[in-house]
């Protein structure tokens, strides 16, 4: 059954969290030895599995946590305006941020990776008119571009999709919310399990990951789920209940997992052989055991124990998503000026951090005291006031 009346604290920290948790491991995509934007010249092999603590679940949280926020406002919005009001709050910052705040992450990943010498303003005219050919034997930079920002366009779309759903299906959506609400405790673990995995086994080695919208139907499966989940489950108190019940057996499902998946990949990070099939799929399996407990864990604690209110969470709210839109940006830019300076590793990677969160946090607090900025970084447009004290609506029922 549906509980109308408690507010949704819990959903507030968590996303508050998840985001916080994206900064420190864009930090890390810095200086791990996989492939991203700009590299240390000293990249760590032991932050691999570090990185593998978040991957498989951190993206899939905050798309479930979104759904759930849109439906408290669907509740309340006829299908139309709540596209409306999606759309006027998510497609500014899109644009901005293609237009204003990714460029420099694409002009220091040429500068790094191809040797691009001709200054940014030559780089920006190439990179507004997708001229730039900027290729190498891993394929060409498409701009402009949204780099992490996929996020944003990916929520739009997700949903305008469920705005269409709630008019053409409502029916379907009310079924599906009662058939979540019958499954036993347990099923709420292993279905979703069962569902990530077999979608991980047949979709993954067929199209990837790609954030490019029209072709990234894995990361659709994935994330288009999770959101739907959000939405459907967000006012259900027999959800909940579960989710607190099965908290720590997930936990320790979530745990266990990690550690196989960790201990997979790293075996196999430089094997000159690829591992058996068999042992592929097994491992698919086991990363959504990990996707999905986590989720659940994080849900069932934050249910438990985070479904409260603080003076810092009014303002953190708010304060995110301004954090999310410039973040990327200052971590490349800083990281590749800092890697010149000859600074200990471990200073320079603080200094990161610090240069990180100071950067964001000045750009909320200019950007929430000028009107005509606010929705260019996802703020309401009305002006702010300019105290501490300023309220934001928490995620609620009813």
């Amino acid at each position: 059954m549906s509980d109308p009346s408690p507010r949704r604290y819990d959903l507030d920290w968590i996303r508050i969290g998840a985001f916080f948790l994206l900064i420190l491991y864009h930090v890390g995509m810095f200086y791990v030895p996989w492939d991203w934007h700009v590299k240390s010249p000293q990249p760590l092999a032991w932050l691999e599995p570090v990185m593998l603590a978040t991957n498989p679940w951190r993206l899939s949280l905050l798309f479930l946590v979104s759904g759930a926020a849109t439906r408290f406002m669907a509740d309340k919005l006829a299908p139309k305006s709540l596209a409306g009001q999606r759309t006027a709050r998510l497609l500014p910052p899109l644009i901005f941020g293609m237009l204003i705040v990714v460029p420099p992450q694409s002009y220091y990943e040429i500068v790094e990776q191809l040797g691009f010498d001709q200054g940014y303003f030559t780089f920006y005219g190439r990179y507004l008119t997708a001229s730039g050919n900027w290729c190498d034997a891993d394929g060409c930079l498409i701009t402009p571009t949204w780099n992490h920002l996929w996020f944003v366009a990916y929520l739009l779309v997700y949903t305008l999709l469920l705005a269409g759903l709630i008019v053409w299906a409502r029916p379907v959506l009310r079924r599906l919310e009662k058939a979540l609400e019958r499954l036993p405790a347990w099923a709420l673990l292993l279905v979703p399990i069962a569902l990530l995995g077999l979608a991980r086994a047949a979709l993954l080695p067929r199209f990837g990951v790609t954030h490019a919208l029209v072709d990234d139907w894995y990361n659709h499966a994935l994330s288009f789920s999770m959101f739907l989940f959000g939405y459907l489950t967000a006012k259900s108190q027999i959800v909940r209940s579960h989710l607190i019940a099965w908290r720590w057996p997930a936990l320790i499902l979530a745990v266990s997992a990690y550690l196989a998946f960790s201990l997979y990949a790293w075996t196999w990070r430089d094997a000159p052989t690829e591992p058996a099939a068999g042992l592929v799929l097994t491992m698919r399996f086991v990363y959504a055991v990990d996707q999905w407990c986590a989720i659940a864990a994080i849900l069932g604690f934050g249910a438990k124990h985070l479904n409260r209110s603080h003076p810092a969470l009014s303002y953190l709210t708010l304060a995110v998503f301004p954090y999310y839109i410039v973040h990327q940006t200052v971590i490349v830019v800083a990281g590749h000026h800092l890697a010149q300076t000859g600074l200990p590793q471990g200073l320079e990677a603080a200094l990161l951090i610090g240069l990180t969160v100071a950067a964001c946090g000045a750009t909320y607090e200019i950007v929430r005291r000028v009107p005509v900025l606010r929705p260019l970084f996802g703020l309401k447009p009305e002006a702010p006031a300019v105290t501490t004290a300023e309220r934001v609506l928490p995620i609620r029922n009813g």
